[in-house]
This record gives structure tokens, sequence and C-alpha cells, in this order.
């Protein structure tokens, strides 16, 4: 049974070479008059593109999913492609394009943070709604975004109370150096102080950069127990080669990473990985009926051995719930779609059953794995129920709440 048919009646391979130019100037792929348009934007080329390429492919196979059981509304699905090229300059510039020359209904895309903010003002000021699939540092909430990507609350600071737990109380920070990674690690310094934990380092290199030896020498100086690893992109290739050739080994320098899933740990190396943290809002190795179908069907599309990721599955769900909204709005306005999304019943998901929030973030189940010699992450721990979205860290931003 299609693991989206109770609550929905009703991949291409990864994109390379000139491919990737033609999606470069946007793609529109055999659209008619009656069918709706929604934009897909992501970065297919430049430093981000290990990541998002992947969020893009599993994006289009729910559209192709949906078509093939008769579309919204009796209308088909017509993805307009466009490359963010990892600028978050670009994604404003793609962004507006897809709203006032494409009319698309609603876009799904965007990961870094950085990405996300360039975009925002052009989705409130156009009055189009972004479904925005990663992780992200919270401290925002605007009607004209879906945040189905964890809040602090829910990846990274559950990730730290294990943490605790497991006795690690020397803790350095290292990260890209844009908006997401600085915000993180600013709500775990709160949590460090106020549990009187020691803040050994912290340090910041820019996105896409590779030289990381006065980081490694920093944290050879300070000694932490564990490294909290908030670095975007691949970047992650050079940080983790650079500590196996400095002989900073898991086993002494445990990493607990917030942006490394399994495709990235393939691009990098299980073998350096090895035994090093990830926290997530899904794994590939969950053992649900629904997770196994997805991985199916993804292999089916874009060919075998593939990885499978937890913004992948996030910018997934995201096409099938704004499909519920429309159906329920019974339009494809996006306020009404917005205002129809959070009141939703609990969805069964390749990740379990989420549903949106009245501030119109996820509320999901927060995994801490640890990463296998073949890839794939053992579960060590999880949060055993869907935890609310909080956008507003109370230690590090009192008083601050999210007003939908």
């Amino acid at each position: 049974m299609h693991f989206f048919a109770k609550q929905s009646r009703g991949l291409l391979h990864k994109v390379a070479g000139s491919a990737i130019i033609s999606l470069s100037v946007g793609l529109l792929a055999g659209a008619q008059a009656e069918d709706v348009k929604v934009g897909v934007l992501h970065s297919l080329t430049g430093t981000m593109a290990i990541s998002e390429i992947t969020v893009k492919n599993a994006t289009l196979l729910a559209i192709e999913e949906i078509n093939k059981k008769g579309g919204v509304m009796g209308k088909k699905i017509a993805s307009v492609i466009e490359d963010g090229a990892s600028e978050p300059a670009t994604f404003a510039q793609k962004a507006q394009k897809l709203i006032e020359q494409d009319k698309v209904s609603t876009v799904f895309g965007g990961w870094t943070s950085a990405s996300r903010k360039a975009m925002l003002p052009v989705f409130e000021r156009l009055d189009n709604l972004l479904w925005y699939p990663v992780q992200f540092e919270g401290n925002e909430c605007s009607p004209n975004i879906m945040y189905s990507g964890a809040q602090p609350n829910q990846q990274i600071l559950p990730a730290f109370d294990w943490a605790v737990e497991k006795g690690y109380k020397k803790y350095f920070l290292v990260g890209s150096d844009y908006v997401f990674p600085r915000t993180a690690n600013l709500i775990v310094k709160k949590h460090i102080e106020n549990d009187k934990l020691t803040l050994t380092g912290e340090e910041y290199v820019p996105l896409g950069g590779t030289d990381f030896s006065s980081v490694i020498n920093k944290i050879k100086a300070g000694g932490p127990a564990i490294i909290f690893n908030t670095i975007n992109g691949d970047s992650n290739v050079a940080f983790f080669k650079q500590l196996a050739a400095a002989g900073l080994t898991a086993k002494d320098y445990p990493v607990m990473s917030f942006s490394i899933a399994e495709q990235e740990a393939k691009a990098i190396g299980p073998k350096l990985l090895e035994g090093s943290y990830a926290a997530w809002n899904y794994f590939m190795s969950l053992p649900n009926a629904s997770n196994k179908a997805f991985i199916k069907a993804y292999a089916a599309k874009y060919g075998k051995d593939q990885l499978i990721t937890d913004p992948m599955i996030h910018g997934y769900v995201d096409v099938y719930v704004w499909k519920a909204a429309v159906e329920k709005a019974r339009s494809f306005e996006p306020d009404k779609v917005r205002k129809a999304a959070v009141t939703l019943k609990e969805i069964n998901t390749p990740m379990g059953k989420i549903k949106f929030d009245a501030n119109q973030s996820l509320y999901q189940t927060a995994y801490v794995g640890q990463l296998k010699a073949d890839g794939q992450f053992k579960i060590l721990w999880d949060s055993k129920k869907n935890l609310k979205p909080e956008p507003y860290d109370a230690l590090a931003f009192p008083g601050k709440t999210c007003k939908p």
C-alpha cells in the first residue's frame, strides 16, 4: 500500500554536465495550460550541490507519484526547476523569477539559512509560500515559510542533552561562517554555561572553505571531550580528511555533526567517519514499512544503491503536505494553503507520523545515530515521541515567541 494512501487519494538521475546548465536557467517540462506550476529551487552547482541535488530529486519523485495518481484538484503538477548555485543572492533572484515570471503556486527548496533569509523578503513581498526542508537555527517564523526542517529543540539540543547524559563535559564548536552555525552555537553555548560545562573553543570557516589546519591545532590545544560540527556542504570532506591526517580519531575526538547524512558520509568516506555521531529526524536505517517503500521507490527511479537523507525525506514529505493542504483549502492560493496546512491531521511518512504546528513548523522525532563502516547509521537514541517545534530557545532568546 502506498504510504500516503490514507491521506492522499489521489527521478531523474543526478543532474550533471549539460543537464545542470539547462536546469540552471529554468526547466518547465511538458507543462499544459491546465497544469499547476510549482518551483523547485536548490543548489545544483557550487559547494552545496553535494547535499541539495538529491533533495531536488526526492521532491520531483513526490510530484511524479502525485501526477500518476491524478494530480491535485484535477490538475497535473508541472515543476519549474531552478539552480540557486549555492549563492544566497541567486536564490533570491530565482525565487522572484519563479513567482513573477513563471507564476508558480508555491516553491519547494533552499538549504542554508543564508539562502532562506535571502528568499524570505521575496516571498513576503510577493505573498507566496516557501516549503523549507532543512534543519536550521530557529529564531524565525514567517507566515510565508513552512519550516519542515528541525528547530534547535528537535535536533541540536536533544543531541546536546544526549552528550551530557553520556558524560561529555568539554565541548569544541566548529562551523561554517554563516547564520545557522553561529546562531546554533550561540544556543549551545547558553546550555553549556547553564549546565556548568566547559567550552574549549569555537571556530568558523567560510562556506566552501577547505583549510582546517588552524582549527585542528586549536582542537588539539583545547582537548575537548566532543566536537559539535555545524560545517555545511563539501567543506566537511576536507575537515574529516584533515582530522584523520592529524591523527584525531573518533575514539579520542568524537564528532557530533548536524549536516552530515548518509550521502555526505559516502562522499567523505565512511571509514573516515566511522564511530562519529550525527543528529537528525530521519535516518535511512529506520525500520518502518513506509521508509522501506520509499527507499524502494527512490531506487527504482534513480538507480540502485541510492542513499536517502533527512532533508530528502523532508523535501518529499513537503510536496504531499502541500497537496493535502490544497485539497483541504480547495484552493492554490498561498494564504489559504498555509492556513489549511496547520490544521491537517497527522500524516504517515517515511520518517513516521508528522504534522505542522500553528507556528508552521513540524512536529517530529529526534534521533542520534553513530556511523558504521557501511555508511549507515546505528540509531543510539530517540526522543520516543514527536517534539513540538519551538522556534525560540528560552535560554538564548528569553521572552521571544512565534506569533503565526
